[in-house]
């Protein structure tokens, strides 16, 4: 099995590279060579028993994406894309990258033809919804998307349920819930400060939080976002229908109910290095996101996540990412 993982070197795309290799496998198949394509050169690994390429370069540019899928891969994960906070300040960017680079992609799989048909994972995201929202919101809620994110992420996801619908690939779509811890510096995204109240303070460093406690949001760990992708590249795709994207389970939790977590588990000390900074550009992004959902479609399509509890979420970076320390 050959597999193309487009955005390898960002933090989910080096995650799912890290459990590829590892397990060395996807599903009943053993993997025989992998390509990492990113925008900046993903880490290349060592001593793997089968080929793995890396791939610098920009896959929106024109033939970019032909050359990408030349060999066919027969899974294909497409990670790649400008975060919420780039794509609202930067209009061109965002719709040439998350947009344009898409539909350039999907195309490249068409032309192919010859039978080629590819498992496509289409990480989408829950800012195709936008207010106003019920308590949770169910698979029959419509897209209303609030942001340009929102609005560029929506149209490819119907752009993979079309191109699959007629049998040019072999497509799903998983709304990803914002994650959380998120390891590594803060990123341009504008929901990275759900990880940075967390993260920073676990790591002796001062944090901003830039709303109110009261914001709700929905979340899952890496650990969750690596499995949701494992399983939509290895299930029977059948069971879903011509309706392929899907909203993942998560945990529905506010600020206040993170930071309170921090205190259980790390002390409060830790607790109080988070500085409270109102910011209206964040606060006018945020008041637009869902808060809640009722994932049953993909529950019962054998998506699962980890967490039951925020104290959960933070105990798996502390695991994960701080080799099972903090710095109190």
């Amino acid at each position: 099995m050959h597999i193309l993982v487009l955005g390898a070197a960002g933090m989910v795309g080096r995650k799912l590279t890290e459990r590829l290799l590892r397990d060395g496998r996807l599903g009943n198949n053993d993997i025989t060579r992998m390509t990492l394509q990113d925008v900046v050169a993903p880490a290349k690994p060592a001593n793997i028993g089968f080929p793995v390429e890396t791939v610098t370069c920009d896959f929106a540019v024109p033939g970019a994406a032909e050359k990408l899928v030349a060999d066919r891969p027969d899974v294909i994960f497409h990670l790649a894309a400008i975060v919420s906070g780039e794509a609202e300040l930067d209009f061109d960017k965002g719709y040439r990258i998350n947009l344009d680079g898409t539909r350039m992609l999907l195309d490249a799989i068409r032309v192919i033809g010859g039978g080629y048909k590819p498992r496509v994972v289409f990480t989408s995201s829950i800012a195709v919804f936008g207010a106003p929202f019920p308590d949770a919101i169910g698979d029959e809620f419509f897209h209303t998307p609030l942001l340009s994110y929102g609005t560029q992420k929506a149209i490819g996801e119907l752009l993979l349920a079309d191109y699959s619908r007629r049998g040019f690939m072999d497509g799903i779509g998983i709304r990803l819930p914002t994650i959380c811890v998120r390891p590594g510096l803060p990123n341009k995204a504008a929901s990275g400060f759900f990880s940075n109240i967390l993260r920073e303070p676990l790591a002796g460093k001062e944090a901003i939080l830039p709303v109110s406690e009261d914001v709700r949001h929905w979340h899952a760990s890496p650990r969750s976002a690596v499995g949701f992708l494992i399983h939509a590249a290895t299930m029977d795709t059948a069971t879903a229908g011509a309706r392929r994207n899907l909203t993942m389970p998560g945990l529905s939790a506010t600020v206040g109910e993170q930071l309170a977590a921090l205190k259980r588990v790390a002390g409060d000390k830790v607790a109080a290095r988070v500085k409270r900074e109102p910011d209206a550009f964040i606060m006018g992004i945020v008041d637009g996101w869902p808060r809640n959902f009722d994932a049953k479609r993909a529950v019962k399509l054998g998506f699962t996540t980890a967490e039951k509890t925020f104290d959960d979420i933070i105990r798996i970076h502390i695991e994960d990412e701080l080799g099972g320390k903090f710095v109190a």
